[in-house]
């Protein structure tokens, strides 16, 4: 194979170390560019490929119940480097599928290291090539210099340094007989513009008790390396109640141009809004609800306010360091770079949140660029796998004006017909999600075997 084919993957995280295993064990010579411990970062520890620097857990390995764990199983069945080294160095965790840090690392490392067609080489890498082959899987610590050069090649306003989460509901899980949609004032010339948001009324007594809970609960604190500087695009939510109790009411929560149908002669005293988040219209985003309360205290409080008391939550918000790309307006269905496309990007810069999920898009990607080094057609990856429901929903399938960081849930998956909705029917619809995602990527994978 001609040097012009090798494949070059920039970063060894979770996402980096995946996307080699998965092109060296198709043929393809990679040389696999990780820049510590020559250069470090303020998280890691080491200069291993693979290092957790955060929580030691990959989360529920339930591949039947949980769509998680119907990742792990698929990337166990394509043989993946992460997931398989994870099972080999797992420690007790109930029904998740947590490790020891340490020996999980220095076994990726070792893999990659003794894999005859992976090189390794640990300079850093600051621009972004216009020839040969290249998938960058540089996570949330890009380095600064190669931050900047990504940046200017896709615009100021395509790369975020922070991420502003709202937090996502399941769509099943508003309570409608409260809520209802309506744009603000109607606005929009088609019925769907005009019902995009599903809004949720308050008195002023249950303003009064979200406001005192918003104050009253615990918070977290920015980590060394990241900054408390709040864009005023995107304070937190406990941030601006401080400033004077009325200001949510006067900011994300004010009730004006809207009329419940409920109560048509009752004029809300605030109004909570939420926005459609994916193309299904499974999942939706509390408005303007960026916050730096801790989970158990989000889940509290936000069940308070009226419609979202049984409120089943796909992500919780915050706001921290995360560098990553507004992907469904810079990449394109095989992960390239529009403007490059001989570049692929991977993992968490992508818009995936989770070690796993950062895995799983390395798999994909390592693939991708393989296929096409060795100009084999790969299939398009079925949109029913859990793999297919991320790639989609970064390449696509998530709104690019509020798009976020997202980990793998049942929200991005295409509703299964004839299967009871809500809480009720969750347990069997589930388990035909992953019954048909199973089935999707096995067929995929077999698709790539080639023939004896």
């Amino acid at each position: 194979m001609a040097k012009t084919d090798t494949l070059h993957i920039v970063g060894g995280g979770m996402a980096g170390s995946e996307a080699a295993w998965q092109a060296a064990n198709m043929g393809v010579s990679v040389v696999l560019h990780e820049m510590r411990p020559q250069v470090k970062t303020f998280a890691h520890r080491t200069g291993n490929m693979g290092e957790m620097v955060c929580s030691n857990s990959f989360r529920s390995d339930d591949d039947e119940q949980n769509a998680v764990g119907l990742l792990h199983w698929e990337m166990r069945t394509a043989e993946g480097l992460i997931i398989s080294t994870a099972h080999r160095h797992r420690l007790p965790a109930g029904g998740a599928l947590a490790v020891d840090r340490d020996p999980f690392s220095e076994a990726v490392t070792k893999a990659l290291t003794d894999h005859p067609n992976i090189a390794i080489s640990h300079e850093e890498v600051s621009e972004l090539p216009s020839e040969g082959h290249w998938i960058f899987a540089t996570g949330p610590l890009t380095s600064e210099k190669l931050g900047a050069a990504i940046q200017t090649e896709t615009g100021a306003d395509r790369l975020a340094f922070f991420d502003a989460i709202a937090p996502i509901v399941y769509a099943e899980s508003i309570d409608m007989d409260v809520a209802w949609r309506q744009s603000r004032y109607d606005k929009g010339e088609t019925e769907e513009e005009q019902k995009a948001y599903i809004n949720c009324p308050m008195t002023k007594p249950q303003y009064e008790a979200f406001i005192d809970a918003l104050l009253a609960a615990d918070k977290t604190e920015f980590h060394e390396g990241e900054t408390a500087t709040y864009f005023d695009g995107c304070l937190p939510i406990e941030v601006m109640a401080e400033r004077g109790r009325e200001t949510l009411r006067h900011g994300p929560m004010k009730p004006v141009g809207l009329t419940n149908p409920h109560k048509p002669e009752e004029k809300a005293y605030a109004v909570v809004q939420l926005r459609r988040d994916n193309a299904l219209g499974t999942l939706y985003n509390i408005v303007g609800f960026q916050t730096k309360m801790k989970y158990g205290a989000q889940a509290s409080v936000f069940k308070m306010i009226p419609g979202l008391e049984e409120a089943s939550f796909a992500r919780l918000g915050g706001i921290h360091r995360n560098t990553f790309l507004n992907s469904p307006t810079l990449l394109d269905a095989q992960m390239r770079l529009r403007s490059k496309p001989n570049i692929r990007f991977a993992g968490q810069v992508t818009g995936v949140e989770g070690y796993v999920e950062s895995a799983a898009m390395g798999l994909l990607a390592g693939r991708m660029a393989a296929a096409e080094i060795l100009g084999r057609s790969l299939p398009v990856v079925p949109q029913d796998t859990a793999h297919g429901a991320l790639v989609h929903h970064i390449t696509g399938g998530a709104e690019a004006k509020t798009f976020q960081p997202m980990n793998v849930n049942f929200g991005l998956f295409r509703p299964l017909d004839g299967l009871r909705g809500g809480r009720k029917g969750r347990r069997e619809r589930y388990k035909g999600y992953t019954d048909r995602a199973k089935d999707e990527w096995s067929r995929w994978l077999a698709t790539q075997k080639e023939p004896a």
